[in-house]
């Protein structure tokens, strides 16, 4: 049984996918100190949480509830180990999808977790980890976001207006707190840049994890970056311009292409 459970549920766009690959690099290093269940392990968990932040309907809930368990329930022996998991999609999806504008679905899913994983190891101590960044960068990383990797064709400022309560982090990180009967932590992007292991020193603080190991463990370098804007507007353009989604799909592939090839 582990002795902690961390959940590092968000959110998308705070250093997220830098934290899994440090992880992941150095699962053998780590493995005497914590077991660690990322993005791949989760998928059907993601899934039901995606599905949930957009419909919430209490069949989708209940599904996300069952994959949860499940997840804990088949989970090899770990004694006076900690178990970390780590997904952003956890608190659902990326606000300013559709009619979804913020993470309020994230409160009723992180107290789901903490019930569950409780009534599974009523002896763990359970912890939640958010990172979270400045509003002002954040909704900007996530409009061009949603532009590289959807069909959206609203201007930034539009984008902002339809969705004002996107940034809203810290905020989500108050209302789950007071949704859930233990500890939750939290971390702004920004303040972890000086940190030996970036984004990741946070989690593995949580996790317990000693500092002799930590100065062994190799950094991620930063995952998951934006292009630069003529890059980004040129996937803009191919959003408003092209109405096949499979060509507009591979149009959008192309540029994305051709931009990493230039700066190899």
């Amino acid at each position: 049984m582990p002795r902690r459970i961390v959940i590092h549920m968000g959110f998308h766009k705070t250093g997220t996918s830098s934290v899994q690959q440090v992880l992941r690099d150095n699962r053998k290093a780590l493995r005497p100190h914590m077991r660690s269940l990322l993005r791949w392990a989760l998928s059907d968990v993601v899934s039901a949480a995606r599905g949930y932040s957009m419909w919430r309907d209490p069949v989708t809930l209940l599904k996300f509830n069952t994959r949860f368990a499940r997840v804990l329930a088949d989970l090899p022996a770990m004694p006076k180990r900690v178990l970390c998991l780590s997904a952003e999609e956890l608190a659902g999806h990326l606000p300013g999808r559709d009619d979804m504008g913020d993470y309020s679905a994230a409160p009723v899913l992180a107290a789901e977790m903490a019930d569950i994983a409780q009534a599974q190891f009523p002896r763990a101590e359970i912890v939640f980890f958010l990172s979270t960044r400045a509003p002002d960068t954040w909704i900007e990383s996530a409009y061009w976001q949603h532009v590289k990797s959807s069909s959206l064709t609203l201007d930034f400022d539009a984008f902002c207006a339809r969705y004002p309560d996107a940034a809203t982090l810290d905020r989500t990180v108050t209302q789950i707190a007071h949704a859930v009967p233990c500890a939750v932590h939290h971390t702004r992007l920004e303040d972890t840049t000086h940190l030996p292991l970036g984004p990741a020193t946070p989690v593995l603080n949580l996790c317990e994890v000693p500092a002799a190991t930590q100065a062994t463990l190799t950094r991620a370098p930063a995952a998951n970056t934006r292009p630069d804007m003529d890059v980004l507007a040129r996937l803009l353009d191919a959003n408003r311009t092209i109405t096949d989604a499979k060509a507009r799909k591979q149009a959008k592939d192309a540029i994305l292409r051709a931009a990493r090839e230039t700066s190899e």
